[in-house]
């Protein structure tokens, strides 16, 4: 990143945060008017990626094609939270997540970029939202990767702990090595960034 950018970090709000309107909206709402500085956001899949899951055990695709379609209901996702905050602007690249920023804008990621397959990037359900979050971080020289959950988070608790306990998905310790920024898990009630999970 150019010294001379803005430094961003990367917000992965959950896609279960639609089951809790009045917190989705008011989080979204917040992004969007800069009270966590420049960000992108990242959106979980919530119940499209659900039924992803529930299409792979009937029909019995292979975890490549569900990965593919998990990555299509992130960019559901993000459509949903641009209905719900429409000063969120959609960005399908990288350059795009940059560029809206700079702008002014609050970007949120549609992760279509990556149906095409990446190096870095395992196509199985060991990987979601919150480890491509992270990898996103990474791409952009963000300075955080924040996890927005549904559900509490344990003080405290590291990246190994997260994914033990089934709160980040099995890749995120992996990607959590190699991102030199800041990681900060939320859950409901926490109005500030301020539990490092690394």
């Amino acid at each position: 990143m150019p010294p001379e950018a803005t430094p961003l970090s990367v917000v992965k709000v959950g896609g279960s945060l639609l089951a809790d309107p009045a917190r989705l909206a008011r989080l979204l709402s917040d992004l969007a008017e800069g009270r966590e500085g420049a960000v992108v956001v990242v959106p979980g899949g919530g119940g499209f990626a659900d039924a992803v899951r529930a299409a792979q055990a009937i029909a019995r695709f292979d975890d490549g094609e569900a990965h593919r379609r998990a990555l299509d209901a992130m960019g559901r996702m993000a459509a949903c939270f641009a209905g719900i905050e429409p000063r969120l602007r959609i960005a399908k690249t990288l350059a795009a997540c940059r560029s809206l920023s700079e702008a002014g804008a609050t970007p949120v990621w549609d992760p279509v970029m990556l149906r095409a397959g990446h190096p870095d990037i395992a196509e199985s359900w060991a990987v979601t939202s919150d480890s491509l979050a992270l990898w996103l971080a990474g791409e952009i020289g963000a300075r955080a990767c924040i996890l927005e959950k549904s559900v509490a988070v344990p003080a405290g608790a590291g990246p190994e702990d997260l994914a033990a306990t089934g709160l980040v998905d099995a890749a995120f310790p992996d990607f959590a090595r190699r991102f030199a920024g800041r990681i900060v898990v939320r859950g409901p009630g926490c109005a500030a960034p301020d539990r490092a999970a690394a």
